[in-house]
């Protein structure tokens, strides 16, 4: 039997699991929180380390690169030995490797025989051609690096921004559904009076239009509010959720410095300068290809055959026993250097140098651009701070005469001292009073946003929260 004590355990408990469940629904999701996600789950970011490692790879590939060749080969053969006098040219690697005397007629006599190389080759010295080959490939992996680095460092901004702008826009949303109320509240005032035939019915009228359009345009900011959280949670990989965020960002502003920034360790611009770099790289490595190539060889051939030496003489004198004629009866080895050079390559290689060239001189031109609107972005941000910062100390002055405006209407009206007109335009001015102290401290803080995007150090914003 439940006793009241069991009772009010169990109501106890269910309460205290209600309060848990709804604040853990209703957790905050910070600006570090949306940051964290994006870098995990952003397609971009995910294909960009991808290419970065793989660069990493290929630049042990290109050491690799250098290693003397150690070829091993086997094979075993049956056929005839027929042989005759007479130029032979192997078109496309088609010759045969037959080899026997030279019979007065075809026979048909036919005997296993095998062949067993090793073989190792080394370009030993190629003018530096191996070492430019690896540079390429660390200039390469560097580049998709700094790419990767680049594209972290424009996503958290893109992240905050977008997180700073869903912000702004519920702060409206908000304040839109307290001119919603403030509009219901004289509709419904406005409506008593016209019924009790203290006011004109127009004034109904009017009232009823006011409402209605306090509610488009609180429609229009939830339409607003929705494409702007879709556009944050697209850049974090997920599915749009519903999030209570910050309120830091609503209370304060940041801590602004005054200190100049140098913007040589930008990531946008590493990123160019790395490609400039890789295309010098693979100049170098384009020149080196003009150059001889000195190797060394070295060979050890074993072979074996069912035909016996005297053969010749004796066309009876030979075995098909398979172990006989594949095991190795004759040894040769063979040492070499030599020197292969193309002495046309130099003429075909001038032209691809040239164009090699006139690509590095275009990336440098890119990266110029670049940082000519890094720097007048970083000059725009400073200028952006000043403002926001005046518009911030502005609003609540104005904040404070649109309130008391707002309320010296609102009483009059409701004793008949004024009329709606007089009110509407004193709720309008308190409407705009709202909105500009919704945004300024956003403002703030997007321009400060600026000025970490222009600079390229992201923790001139982010440690400020």
């Amino acid at each position: 039997m439940v006793t009241s004590r069991n009772r009010s355990i169990v109501f106890f408990v269910f309460i205290t699991l209600l309060k848990f469940s709804h604040s853990y629904g209703q957790k905050v999701f910070s600006l570090k929180d949306a940051l964290a996600e994006g870098i995990k789950n952003y397609g971009i970011i995910k294909a960009k380390t991808n290419y970065a490692e793989a660069s990493k790879i290929s630049v042990e590939q290109a050491k690799k690169e250098n290693l003397p060749n150690f070829n091993l080969s086997a094979q075993h053969d049956f056929g005839t030995v027929n042989g005759q006098f007479g130029p032979l040219f192997g078109f496309n690697g088609l010759g045969i490797a037959s080899s026997g005397p030279p019979f007065a007629q075809q026979n048909n006599n036919a005997a296993f025989g095998a062949s067993y190389v090793t073989n190792i080759n080394w370009d030993f010295f190629a003018f530096g051609k191996a070492k430019e080959r690896v540079k390429v490939a660390e200039a390469i992996a560097k580049k998709d690096s700094k790419d990767l680095d680049q594209e972290l460092f424009q996503h958290k901004i893109k992240i905050a921004a977008a997180y700073l702008n869903l912000i702004a826009a519920k702060q409206l949303k908000s304040s839109y559904e307290k001119n919603l109320n403030r509009a219901d509240t004289f509709r419904r005032i406005a409506v008593a009076k016209v019924l009790s035939g203290i006011i004109p019915g127009v004034d109904s009228s009017q009232a009823n239009a006011e409402y209605s359009s306090a509610k488009i345009v609180l429609t229009k900011s939830i339409d607003q509010e929705a494409a702007l959280s879709n556009e944050l949670f697209q850049l974090l990989g997920i599915a749009p959720q519903v999030y209570i965020l910050d309120s830091f960002f609503t209370h304060r502003i940041p801590k602004i410095s005054a200190d100049s920034v140098a913007i040589q360790k930008h990531p946008l611009l590493q990123f160019y300068q790395s490609r400039i770099n890789a295309s010098d790289a693979l100049s170098r490595f384009i020149k080196t290809s003009s150059y001889p190539v000195f190797t060394a060889a070295g060979v050890l051939q074993g072979r074996g055959s069912g035909f016996r030496s005297d053969y010749p003489i004796n066309q009876l004198d030979f075995t098909k026993n398979y172990w006989s004629g594949i095991s190795p009866s004759r040894s040769n080895y063979l040492l070499a250097v030599g020197v292969t050079w193309n002495i046309t390559q130099p003429y075909r290689i001038v032209q691809q140098l040239k164009s090699q060239n006139l690509i590095s001189k275009g990336l440098q031109d890119e990266y110029d651009l670049v940082n000519q609107q890094i720097n007048a972005q970083l000059q725009l941000s400073d200028v952006k701070i000043k403002n926001a910062l005046r518009i911030y100390n502005e609003t609540p002055v104005q904040i404070k005469a649109a309130t008391d405006a707002y309320i010296q209407k609102s009483v009059l009206y409701k004793n008949g001292l004024t009329n709606l007109v007089d009110l509407t335009q004193t709720l309008y001015v308190l409407v705009r009073a709202e909105t500009d102290r919704d945004i300024a401290y956003n403002n703030v803080w997007q321009a400060l946003l600026l000025k970490a995007a222009s600079s390229g150090d992201f923790s001139i914003f982010e440690n400020q929260f």
